[in-house]
């Protein structure tokens, strides 16, 4: 078994990123139209604590928190859903979490995120210092962590503590151009923060934006995972993904749904990933769960809170018909 494949069986894992708050309309109601909104925990990295613990395995986040009302909500709802929250320390002054506010629906989809002065851009070097990484199995990020400073340096600081603990570096690309000063920036730091990591899980756009051309997407995925990776997987949308594991590439379709809107399906492949892996699954067999936990998301309003539970993926495998041809 490769050290990171034991990393993932731990199924306990410490997590980079951020939590944020999400408001989001009812099925098929346009914003201007809504009268009413639910709210629940968003953020990519707290999106994937939630779903990991949701299917069965334990999750801590390490960010930052506005010391306020929304930042206390965060916090309430990471431990909701099982989310160990010790390294998620509040920041005051102006530093706000992100919120979202989005369409649960699919044609025209409108999500407006807002990110000006983000709470979980002011992670520290300290903070990462203070988690004791021989804890668990693996490390988590997704890449918007490292769009500003001091969060940047602070989980560049978390991928070498993780790596003299023995712990794999599990990458979610993530490209979010909102959020970065360039383009130019952008890809520099993610193209470091991949050739550092034993899995990089990224869509075409973002291994295209990598590599510098849209058409040059799939060589990159491939050569990251001649030079760097163990494991790369080149997401595709409706085409499915290829996955370049061992000299070898595994092509899987998805489980066809009818969504409700796009959210929230990056972040639920990647728990379904992991979570099937530290069950023992095959890598195929875990990209698969990974591509149904996504259609379900899809499938229901938020993010959060459309995780499947293990007896809702069970049922959804059982009765859907079967991903596509790749």
């Amino acid at each position: 078994m490769s050290a990171l494949l034991d990393g993932i069986r731990a199924n306990d894992f410490v997590i980079v990123g951020r939590a944020g708050i999400d408001f989001f309309t009812d099925v098929g109601v346009r914003a201007e139209d809504a009268e009413r909104l639910t709210v629940d925990l968003g953020g990519s990295a707290a999106n994937i604590g939630a779903g990991i613990c949701k299917l069965g395995g334990r999750a801590a986040l390490v960010t930052s928190v506005s010391d306020d009302s929304v930042g206390s909500y965060c916090i309430n709802r990471l431990q909701h859903y099982g989310v160990d929250t010790t390294h998620v320390n509040k920041v005051g002054g102006e530093h706000r979490n992100s919120l979202a506010f989005y369409e649960s629906v699919l044609e025209g989809h409108r999500n407006v995120i807002y990110r000006n002065g983000a709470a979980d851009f002011q992670m520290s070097v300290a903070d990462v210092e203070a988690v004791d990484y021989a804890k668990y199995g693996a490390l988590i990020t997704a890449g918007t962590v490292f769009a500003a400073e001091p969060s940047r340096s602070a989980t560049f600081r978390a991928f070498d503590l993780a790596k003299a603990a023995g712990l794999p570096i599990i990458f979610d690309v993530d490209y979010r151009p909102y959020s970065w000063p360039s383009p130019e920036v952008a890809a520099d730091v993610l193209s470091r923060a991949a050739e550092a990591s034993d899995m990089i899980v990224g869509n075409d756009e973002e291994f295209g934006f990598m590599a510098g051309d849209m058409d040059k997407g799939q060589a990159k995925a491939r050569a990251l995972s001649e030079a760097a990776a163990e494991i790369v997987i080149y997401k595709m949308g409706e085409k499915g993904a290829v996955t370049y594991a061992g000299g070898k590439e595994i092509a899987t379709g998805i489980y066809p749904v009818t969504a409700v809107k796009p959210n929230g399906a990056g972040d639920a492949f990647m728990a379904g990933l992991m979570t099937g892996l530290a069950d023992g699954r095959d890598l195929k067999t875990a990209i698969l769960r990974g591509s149904a936990c996504a259609s379900i998301t899809v499938s229901q309003p938020g993010c959060a809170p459309a995780m499947p539970t293990p007896d809702l993926l069970d049922d959804f495998l059982t009765t859907h018909p079967g991903p596509t041809t790749p």
